[in-house]
């Protein structure tokens, strides 16, 4: 199902003992527009600090409470590597991150979650062992700066100006993604600042050919004309495929499914 990232702010996350905390924010990686983790502010049990939920931990999400449950407890969760969230997550800390929980790596395989379509992971066997020997742990240095980082928040590339093929045409507002293979679909672009009568659409992650972390753009083949001529997005009209599919045929591009 197809829901707003927004969804998830404030989201209670529910390890199997209790709450661990509530979702603040999503890091998706740049290559491929998984959403990889969530970030959980934990509140005053773990002295605010923020932790990393992997959707390999994520058993099922509650729409109606707005809780995400995880195969987790309490103190696994507070036993996990301290990332710092404030600073870039590279790949070495996601390594340490993974192993920790023996979850596998994403990046690398052919498909979204390295060797599969989804995050499905068989985790009733899997306990968190940070001092095992059998892995090989990333040889970490706090005062180097990470030369592979592939993750960016969802909360950061909001307000990022769209460039189409023919000039500017609005700024990302909002990320829709898949609550099932935890992919980003689409950007929401909110094009009402740019010419009278504008709306909010939507573009597709597989149609954005460049993103400029520092120029803060996102760019585009389509035209301007093109996003004028998109049917308006709604999000208080629930998602449907026929939306999805008279997207796909008024910009002439195939669908994902």
């Amino acid at each position: 199902m197809l829901r707003s990232i927004k969804s998830l702010h404030g989201c209670t996350v529910a390890a199997r003992d209790g709450d661990i905390g509530s979702v603040d924010e999503v890091y998706f990686d740049d290559e491929a527009w998984g959403v990889r983790y969530l970030v959980v502010d934990t509140g005053n049990w773990m002295h605010e600090r923020q932790v990393l939920i992997s959707p390999y931990s994520v058993k099922h999400m509650d729409r109606e409470s707005g809780t995400v449950h995880v195969h987790l407890t309490r103190q696994e969760v507070r036993d996990s590597p301290n990332i710092d969230t404030h600073k870039p997550v590279s790949r070495q800390h996601e390594t340490e991150y993974l192993l920790y929980y023996g979850y596998p790596t994403y990046w690398g395989g052919p498909n979204l979650w390295g060797m599969g379509a989804y995050p499905a992971f068989d985790v009733k066997d899997v306990s968190p062992d940070p001092a095992s020997e059998a892995l090989p742990r990333p040889d970490l240095d706090a005062d180097q700066v990470p030369a592979d980082v592939h993750l960016h928040s969802t909360n950061a590339v909001e307000g990022y100006h769209i460039e189409v093929a023919d000039g500017s045409i609005g700024h990302v507002s909002g990320f829709i993604f898949d609550d099932v293979a935890w992919a980003i679909r689409y950007l929401t672009v909110d094009t009402r600042n740019w010419w009278p009568g504008g709306k909010e659409v939507l573009v597709a992650t597989r149609w954005i050919d460049l993103i400029d972390w520092v120029g803060s753009t996102v760019s585009t083949r389509l035209s301007r004309d093109a996003i004028k001529n998109s049917p308006e997005y709604d999000d208080s009209v629930p998602f449907s495929r026929d939306y999805e599919k008279r997207l796909h045929e008024i910009h002439g591009r195939d669908g994902y499914w």
